[in-house]
């Protein structure tokens, strides 16, 4: 019988889990623009200093460097899973497949919440910065929640047309965006180091021995500054060398934007003048702004990527795992999930909600659904690599030291952001749970094939037609 035959490959699929999406297409660059375009690091640089500073005063770098080496921790309970399997569903799958299946939907729902939040959040932040840009400018369109509005109607349309399109043209873009905003912000951050002289400011870079609560404390935002960094797992399949790209972007995301955002900390807090000219300001809100945008670019790529697995799975309707003939995208899960991206701020806004309230508030609700996400992924590498045989003492120490500290965060998040955020997570999630239950009542089977990921088909090793 000839190779081509199906009796030669009586162990491969005739067609991968996955299969359907643009496989082995994407090269290292728009796996790392998913990353780092989701983690928007102009828009944390000149939103977290500020934060950071409110509860660490000039001791705001020590506070961003606990930040960075969690974040390092969690990026390499990631990278366990990253370099053994390429699943668009990402932490969801990487937590199935050590936990089970009811962990795995947990972290699947809360970072539906995390992705679909953040992109509403994202938007709005374009929007508010938009608008303030426009007001440095001496133009006044309106009442401000008018362009605010606009800004998030437009920004929807256009992400939902560039996310049918491919990930290449989406990722492409969001990182020329991201790029285009991160010079603007050095550019601002490098004339407030000018103005302040070659002398280094002591205060800040000397070690807080006597007194690390504040620093502490200060890490719970500056970490959250963070979220998104593990994105590029989304792509695993659409990725060339998955095993080796997806793992470098998360790692060097993590890297790159904590090397941003410690220059951001140490500037914001020199004794300088926080307005060095009338442009300058008016262009960094100009790059805040894009870079939210590209926020929403990346973002709505994992969530659709998310909800494709769960529609392959059945956990959510077969359609969200259809793609696109020729654009090869989840395009039936972009319909679906966009108009509720825009519908939902634009609604809410019209009701009276004032944007700036808004925005502090979606953030703060996505930043529960990451954080619960992290904290199960790392909970899930040592377990993981226990099944497979491969547990070593690294994955364990990281795990011990991820999983208390995220839930720390966790937890001082909640007591310091009022009651309102974390009833309305704990509110979905429980949704989330009664929908599990349901499903496992109702379809068994549906309920272990949770983690999803790509696998090696007949298609792939004997490509042609049969003979």
């Amino acid at each position: 019988m000839s190779v081509h035959g199906t009796a030669a490959s009586p162990l491969l699929r005739g067609r991968s889990p996955v299969g359907g999406l643009d496989r082995r297409s994407l090269g290292p660059l728009p796996v790392l623009a998913q990353s780092v375009s989701a983690v928007a690091p102009t828009a944390a640089m000149a939103t977290t200093p500020g934060l950071v500073r409110a509860d660490t005063g000039v001791s705001a770098v020590w506070s961003v460097a606990l930040a960075t080496v969690l974040a390092l921790l969690v990026a390499a309970c990631v990278r366990t899973f990253s370099r053994r399997m390429a699943a668009p569903g990402a932490l969801y799958s990487f937590t199935a497949k050590g936990l089970g299946p009811a962990a795995g939907f947990c972290c699947g729902c809360a970072l539906l919440i995390g992705y679909g939040v953040l992109a509403m959040g994202a938007l709005i932040g374009s929007g508010l910065y938009a608008e303030q840009f426009l007001a440095r400018l001496d133009i006044s369109p309106g009442p401000p929640e008018l362009p605010v509005a606009a800004v998030v109607l437009g920004a929807g349309i256009v992400v939902g047309c560039f996310l049918v399109r491919g990930v290449r043209l989406s990722a492409g873009l969001a990182l020329c965006l991201e790029a285009a905003s991160i010079v603007l912000a050095l550019t601002f951050f490098a004339v407030l180091l000018v103005r302040h002289g070659a002398h280094p400011d002591m205060r800040q870079l000397t070690p807080p021995v006597s007194a690390p609560g504040p620093v502490v404390a200060g890490a719970l935002p500056a970490f959250a500054a963070f979220i998104g960094f593990e994105s590029a797992a989304a792509l695993g399949a659409e990725t060339r060398r998955p095993f080796l790209t997806v793992g470098r972007a998360v790692r060097w995301t993590v890297v790159c934007s904590a090397a941003l955002f410690l220059l951001a900390a140490y500037a914001q807090v020199l004794p300088t003048p926080r307005q060095t000219s009338v442009r300058l300001p008016a262009l960094l809100d100009l790059g805040v702004s894009l870079s939210f945008f590209a926020c929403v670019m990346a973002s709505g790529t994992a969530l659709v990527r998310l909800l494709f697995s769960m529609g392959r799975e059945r956990m959510t309707p077969r359609r969200l795992g259809r793609t696109h003939p020729t654009h090869r995208t989840p395009h039936i899960a972009i319909a679906v999930v966009l108009p509720v991206l825009v519908l939902v701020p634009l609604t809410l806004i019209a009701a009276g909600a004032a944007p700036q309230v808004l925005f502090a508030r979606l953030v703060n609700l996505c930043v529960y659904g990451f954080l619960t996400a992290y904290a199960l992924v790392c909970l899930a590498a040592p377990v993981f690599l226990h099944r497979i045989g491969e547990l070593t003492r690294g994955p364990v120490a990281v795990a011990v030291l991820c999983v208390p500290s995220l839930l720390a965060v966790l937890l001082a998040h909640a007591a310091t952001g009022g009651a309102l955020v974390p009833s309305v997570f704990v509110a979905l999630m429980a949704a989330g749970t009664a929908r599990f239950l349901w499903m496992r009542r109702r379809d068994p089977g549906s309920v272990g094939a949770i983690g999803v990921y790509d696998e090696t088909s007949a298609t792939d090793v004997f490509p042609g037609p049969p003979r």
